[in-house]
């Protein structure tokens, strides 16, 4: 689904990736690990976009198409992270003047969606996550675990096929954490897609199928175990998103 090879990254005379390879695939939730300042959020930028690499390459494996992440221009790579990236932070990042359903339905209107259709489908994944009749509220009137599920939801409303949760859990306690985990990871690695998690938490990396530890800006041998923990939500429980992969990518 998304390759990465020889990333580097530098910022002044600090290495933050020193030559790194990754391959993640479809169906599969990966940890990132590492001490602060090992590279882990500069990989996940890297990886989804959101900068580009000194040198190395990125590659989104779509159906028949072959997309040289680095290689686009920043409006490309914009649309990239539109369609088929989404993005889990451990703060949320949410607008809490919306209620839920409009924060989930933005991701959509954002491609072009019309509001009415765009609110429908964020209602429903809003609704396989666990927050019927919550649809409504405003983010200040949720709880933080709810609030990380209607994150959850705008991340993949748009059929993202990769997601990047950047310590999904850090502010929950480890119930709540737990719980979150479970929506996450069963509606993205056991539904088909893929999910990139960076984190601190080896509980949260065990539930993972591996782990990528890096040690000043490379990748060193783990000693992680597959996560085999089944989750509470079903895949089938959650909406496909948009049909269909965009295409036009290529610069």
């Amino acid at each position: 689904m998304l390759t990465a090879h020889a990333l580097v990254k530098t910022y002044g005379p600090t290495t933050a990736l020193a030559g790194v390879d990754v391959v993640i695939r479809a169906g599969e939730a990966v940890a990132v690990m590492g001490a602060s300042g090992s590279g882990k959020t500069t990989l996940l930028h890297c990886l989804a976009g959101i900068i580009t690499p000194d040198s190395g390459a990125v590659h989104l494996h779509l159906p028949g198409e072959r997309v040289p992440v680095n290689e686009l221009g920043e409006g490309q790579r914009s649309r990239l992270r539109r369609e088929q990236f989404g993005f889990v932070f451990q703060d949320g990042l949410l607008l809490p003047e919306l209620s839920a359903v409009e924060n989930v339905a933005i991701a959509l209107m954002l491609t072009g969606v019309p509001r009415q259709a765009a609110e429908q489908a964020a209602a429903g994944w809003l609704h396989a996550l666990g927050l019927a009749g919550l649809e409504d509220r405003r983010i200040g009137q949720l709880s933080g675990g709810q609030a990380q599920r209607v994150a959850i939801a705008r991340a993949q409303v748009t059929g993202a096929r990769v997601v990047f949760a950047d310590e999904p859990t850090g502010a929950l306690d480890s119930r709540t954490s737990a719980e979150v985990l479970d929506v996450l990871l069963a509606s993205t690695a056991q539904a088909g897609r893929a999910l990139v998690v960076v984190t601190h938490d080896p509980q949260v990396a065990a539930r993972c199928d591996r782990t990528v530890y890096l040690s000043d800006g490379r990748v060193v041998p783990d000693g992680g175990t597959p996560g085999t923990e089944q989750v509470g939500v079903s895949a089938g429980q959650v909406p496909a998103g948009q049909a269909g992969a965009p295409t036009g990518y290529r610069s």
